[in-house]
């Protein structure tokens, strides 16, 4: 295959990726009161050496509220902008893949312990947890802490965290901003009729349920650099009966771009523990393609996604524009190196790292004559 799709060019906006293989945010539960530090600057700086055409940071709390757990970075302040832009820094010195960062509010799924500690709900009465807020009084799980639902000045101390986490973003060069509206996060559960329950202008039909998200994204929009794009990841379907569905996702895909979303991330689940998902190599992927039919903006496909030719036939036959890889990379940190050595395509590499490329595919990387010697 001498030109594969998954390694052609890909502008989004005005930000043209390398090739179509995303890093997807992933959240690291290291952070100290939202600030960035060492251990992001090791993650993230390896993951800036793979090849990969685009990395995501993290969810990305736009207030300490909103964090999934006490350890989740932030960018609420000055003080967190400085931690991110430090790390930043760093990996810029060694590293020209584009940067996004997902900004995000956990909702009723926030003040929970770090994974490895349990992962359990921490009451706002004992140490590192807090009260958690969202549109209605629904706990997430039988054992949870009940939200409070969120009033008006709730939802406009929101909406102006999320304009200056977007601002924020965009003093810091970051290259894109994605809003976090799946997994069961607070987005999500404005949009799903199984956690969003109000009875005003932001629930009930599916148009009200979804004039908050949109509202989020109106105001990110405007707060970030027009020429650098904004995207959006969603669940695709709740996997529960009646709760969000396909047809609801791409109906509110085509809202996202009448208003400007650059790209779509097409997840599932999270909201619910009812939800019945086929876990299975590609599972989500009938989920981008469903949106994709309806949209000209680039989609993202993800999970499960493991293998260079499952990758290459995904992009290849148009089901998506793009894939993402989490837990992939995290396992083999130069996914993006094998993928195109299998591929029989070329990807970058650092300068340092030109005499690994292997006998077997010389023009991997491109290397000067010079350099072989």
């Amino acid at each position: 295959m001498s030109h594969p799709k998954l390694f052609e060019p890909l502008t989004i906006g005005d930000l043209t990726l390398p090739n179509r293989i995303v890093i997807a945010p992933m959240c690291q539960y290291s952070a100290t009161d939202g600030r960035m530090n060492d251990w992001h600057l090791i993650h993230l700086g390896h993951l800036a050496l793979s090849g990969a055409g685009l990395l995501t940071i993290e969810a990305t709390a736009v207030l300490p509220e909103g964090r999934i757990s006490y350890a989740d970075v932030g960018l609420w302040d000055a003080e967190t902008q400085a931690a991110m832009a430090a790390v930043l820094q760093s990996v810029r010195k060694w590293s020209d893949m584009p940067i996004g960062v997902q900004l995000a509010h956990a909702g009723r799924k926030a003040s929970v312990a770090r994974p490895w500690e349990g992962g359990h709900q921490i009451s706002p009465d004992m140490a590192n947890g807090w009260q958690t807020v969202a549109p209605s009084a629904i706990p997430f799980g039988a054992h949870s802490h009940a939200p409070m639902a969120l009033d008006e000045a709730g939802l406009a101390r929101i909406r102006e965290a999320f304009g200056a986490a977007a601002k924020r973003a965009g003093e810091l060069g970051l290259d894109l901003v994605q809003l976090h509206g799946g997994h069961g996060y607070l987005i999500h559960q404005f949009l799903s009729p199984l956690s969003n329950r109000r009875d005003d202008a932001y629930g009930g039909s599916l148009e009200n349920r979804m004039r908050f998200p949109l509202e989020l994204f109106e105001i990110v929009r405007a707060a970030f650099p027009a020429e650098r794009p904004v995207s959006m990841r969603i669940s695709g379907t709740d996997w529960v009966e009646g709760g969000w569905t396909i047809d609801q996702a791409v109906e509110f895909a085509r809202e996202l771009e009448k208003r400007g979303c650059s790209a779509i991330h097409v997840s599932s689940g999270g909201l619910d523990h009812r939800q019945n998902i086929p876990v299975g190599p590609g599972y989500q992927v009938p989920l981008a393609r469903a949106i994709k039919r309806e949209v000209s903006m680039p989609v993202v496909a993800v999970g499960l996604i493991t293998d260079f030719d499952q990758a290459e036939t995904i992009v290849g036959t148009g089901d998506a524009d793009l894939i993402a890889i989490a837990r992939t990379i995290l396992y083999d940190a130069r996914w993006p190196w094998h993928a195109a050595a299998h591929l029989g395509a070329h990807v970058h590499a650092p300068d340092q790292y030109l005499r690994s490329q292997p006998r077997q595919y010389r023009h991997l990387f491109d290397i000067p004559e010079s350099a072989e010697n």
